[in-house]
């Protein structure tokens, strides 16, 4: 029968955003059934090579099942450094560990760069460290790391890109008299993109990373500032997307004056150390001005190509793009600053794409959006040039995020907003993050409708060709969900039994629910993060965790004695179930020994300034 296609207009004038797609789908049709073929042992860490570590996220999958990601420590960012002021999960960590930065405490790094696939012959998916810059494997306590490492895409050769940190630098603070143990802390660059292939690195300096005095009286002739860029992805011709700095900001330049003005009081590169570091407000003082960049990987050498602003800057402000994804066409999407049709009151963040012209050269290209969206943002593009994204609007008098599409190909193209668990478009806030040629599209989308209080989310598959959109975890085999069968057939949770420092063991349900979906392949595998049930750890004043006589971590247990769980962040490996059915346990009514205070979600992987990168100071 075919799905019948209607675009209604919002704002009609300006917008031109389609909101939805409407129809009867074929009742022939089935969804396809999923299961997570890496979650078997529930209470098991994260891997050998992660001891000591909490978070796992899965970011990038290939068409060999090789997939690359971020494991976070056990420190979480205070509010105030994360875009939007929201932590990006609910993961029962203490507030005694929230990370702040400081010029005058030991850099520790708390993020590392991770490798799995499917064809690992001792444990596949198991997450294994992958080094980047020198850093060594987190388990090893007699170690530690300075430099944060991240990977976001890997390609099906198995290139991987991401960003790092430089290492840390001290010098002897003299304002002390404590010689043997106080230091001034910095780096040499906050971030930096990189390429791995094989155990060669290959280093994506930005073009700006030196500051040049004006004056030439002084002695101070430059500062070098170290810049910042990422490599957010790579495609199948050694093509990577990213963003770098291009010049500093009015202001920053100020700030840098002011540090070679008073190198006599604090060091230079300590003084520049600070000033790049997010103040109470959660903003720098030192700013660049950022651009979208690709790089062509060729005989192990990156030529970088600057990509168009989505504007002609008429004052001193800072503006940005940044690349976030591309096909192997070479069409590139992310977002930039943009004054709408020319307008420059009109001056906004929007969604973008970058595509050759028949000379070769990059141009920008507006995704139209309406004014009454606030901003936009474009994540990824497959071979058939359709953009998946999101745009952030005001719906039911609130701000929401929606998921949309966009055919580049397509003359006079509106943003098409699907559908999601209604016959017509819901407040509920979705985000795409990844689509294949087959135009399935994985991301996450809140679940619940509540309208002051944080919102639940699960991640969703969209099936463009048909208009359906499901939650993954209704796809998910029973199993998967953290059920086993009883001998009479029905299903119950699966009763983790750990032990913890008091010698003592307890049991509690099991449970697995997919937060987001962040990449998928063409055959279908996706990866993302799902939340699962672990046991809370005590802590003490000072944040750390309490180790009882026989070397075990102590837990938080409730008033009957049982541990309280939280979820915590794991990377997840769904497959399409070869065979078996969708779950149909109703498990809207179970109950647990567990905490849950919401979940949001990535909303630091993009995000401006960089709020990737944390010092602990405990």
């Amino acid at each position: 029968m075919g799905i019948e296609l209607m675009k209604s207009k919002l704002d009609k004038a300006l917008s031109l955003v389609a909101l939805g797609v409407l129809g009867v789908l074929n009742s022939a049709h089935a969804a396809p059934v999923y299961e997570i073929v890496n979650l078997d042992d529930y209470d098991l860490p994260l891997s050998d090579s992660f001891k000591g570590t909490r978070n796992g996220y899965a970011l990038g999958v290939n068409a060999n099942d090789e997939l690359v990601g971020i494991i976070k420590g056990k420190k979480k960012l205070s509010s105030s450094d994360v875009e939007g002021g929201v932590i990006d999960v609910a993961d029962g960590i203490a507030p005694e560990e929230t990370i702040t930065y400081s010029i005058d405490k030991p850099i520790i790094a708390n993020n590392f760069a991770f490798v799995a696939k499917h064809n690992d012959a001792s444990n596949p998916w198991l997450p294994t460290f992958d080094s980047i810059n020198g850093t060594t494997d987190p388990s090893n306590t007699q170690v530690i790391n300075s430099v944060d490492t991240f990977y976001y895409g890997i390609n099906d050769a198995g290139i991987k890109v991401g960003a790092m940190t430089a290492s840390e630098k001290k010098i002897p603070n003299e304002a002390t008299t404590d010689k043997d143990d106080d230091y001034w802390y910095y780096r040499d660059y906050e971030m930096r993109g990189v390429v791995k292939n094989g155990d060669a690195e290959i280093d994506l300096p930005p073009p700006y990373h030196t500051f040049v005095n004006p004056d030439s009286t002084n002695a101070i002739k430059e500062v070098k500032l170290g810049g910042w860029s990422s490599a957010t992805a790579i495609n199948n011709n050694n093509l990577v997307a990213g963003y770098a700095s291009t010049a500093i900001s009015k202001f920053g330049s100020d700030r840098v004056n002011e540090c070679i003005k008073t190198a006599s009081t604090l060091p230079l590169d300590v003084c520049v150390q600070r000033e790049q570091y997010p103040n109470a407000t959660g903003t720098r003082n030192i700013q660049y001005q950022t651009r979208a960049y690709v790089w062509q990987i060729d005989n192990g050498v990156a030529t970088g190509t600057e990509l168009p602003l989505g504007l002609t800057p008429a004052t001193d402000n800072t503006f940005t793009a940044q690349a976030l994804g591309l096909n192997d066409n070479g069409v590139v999407v992310g977002r930039s600053h943009v004054y709408r049709d020319g307008d420059t009151k009109n001056f906004r963040q929007d969604a973008a794409y970058w595509a050759k012209d028949t000379e070769g050269k990059y141009q920008y290209h507006w995704i139209p959006m309406g004014d009454s969206i606030e901003n936009s943002i474009a994540y990824a593009v497959n071979d058939n040039g359709i953009v998946v994204g999101s745009y952030r609007s005001y719906i039911q008098g609130y701000l929401r995020d929606k998921f949309f599409y966009f055919d580049t190909n397509q003359a006079d193209a509106t943003i098409v907003t699907p559908n999601d668990f209604a016959a017509s478009t819901t407040d509920l806030s979705s985000k795409p993050k990844s689509i294949n040629n087959k135009g399935q599209v994985v991301g996450y989308i809140e679940t619940t409708y509540d309208k002051e209080k944080p919102r639940p989310k699960a991640g969703f598959l969209y099936e463009k060709s048909t208009g359906e959109f499901s939650n993954l975890n209704k796809l998910l085999t029973c199993e998967s969900k953290g059920y086993e069968k009883a001998s009479d057939g029905s299903w119950a949770r699966h009763q983790v039994e750990v032990r913890d420092g008091s010698g003592k063991t307890f049991t509690y349900n099991a449970d697995i629910i997919v937060v987001e979906g962040t990449s998928i392949n063409e055959e279908g595998t996706i990866v993302g993060t799902a939340f699962i049930r672990k046991p809370s750890y005590q802590f003490d004043k000072d944040g750390n965790i309490v180790i009882g006589e026989n070397g075990e971590a102590l837990f938080e247990l409730n008033g009957n004695g049982d541990p309280v769980t939280a979820y915590v962040p794991r990377m997840v490996v769904l497959k399409p179930a070869s065979s078996g059915e969708a779950c149909t346990v109703d498990d809207s009514t179970d109950t647990g020994n567990y905490e849950r205070q919401g979940a949001a979600t990535l909303a630091w992987l993009f995000a401006l300034p960089l709020v990737w990168f944390r010092r602990r100071i405990r």
